[in-house]
């Protein structure tokens, strides 16, 4: 689980996805989407411009894996944390908070999806939105009257096809 700076609308909701055997990784500001969920993380990933350096030092004393880059970077601090998770050997990642707040910010985090590798499973997920870009097929669960948006990403969306939904594609 990675928790990014972006908007966290419902905390509560959250921490209902989490297990008690992920390894949470807070990148940078997503230290507080963290804490206003109930969850410490093991990790803390970025340049830290988005806390203050109290909080900083108070994460330095706490014990938790602290993980410094230099301002002057070629990735984003949630880059950095997708990429440490790819290090960990992660399956499964979700992040939290990596939407909303700046239009920017979270087309880019859209555009992270891309660069994972094949195998691994990643969206971006608020508790109330989720964020999957799809290379081959997926199965999304939910009820009657939920919201599902198919956007081509990058490339000609060929072949699409869904069940399920009331306006079904062929």
């Amino acid at each position: 689980i990675i928790f990014a700076n972006g908007i966290l609308s419902d905390p509560a909701s959250a921490k209902m996805m989490l297990r008690s055997d992920d390894y949470i990784i807070a990148a940078d500001g997503g230290l507080r989407n963290a804490y206003a969920a109930g969850i410490t993380p093991h990790t803390l990933v970025g340049d830290f411009d988005s806390i203050s350096p109290s909080e900083l030092v108070e994460e330095e004393n706490s014990g938790i894996q602290i993980l410094r880059y230099p301002p002057e970077k070629d990735e984003t601090d949630l880059e950095l944390a997708i990429r440490y998770a790819l290090e960990k050997k992660a399956s499964e990642i979700i992040v939290i908070g990596a939407q909303g707040g700046r239009l920017d910010q979270t087309l880019g985090n859209i555009a992270l999806l891309a660069d994972v590798p094949a195998g691994v499973n990643i969206r971006l997920d608020d508790g109330h939105e989720e964020v999957h870009l799809i290379p081959s097929s997926i199965v999304i669960t939910g009820k009657p009257g939920d919201v599902v948006s198919l956007v081509p990403w990058g490339t000609e969306a060929l072949g699409v096809v869904t069940e399920g939904l009331r306006y079904p594609l062929k």
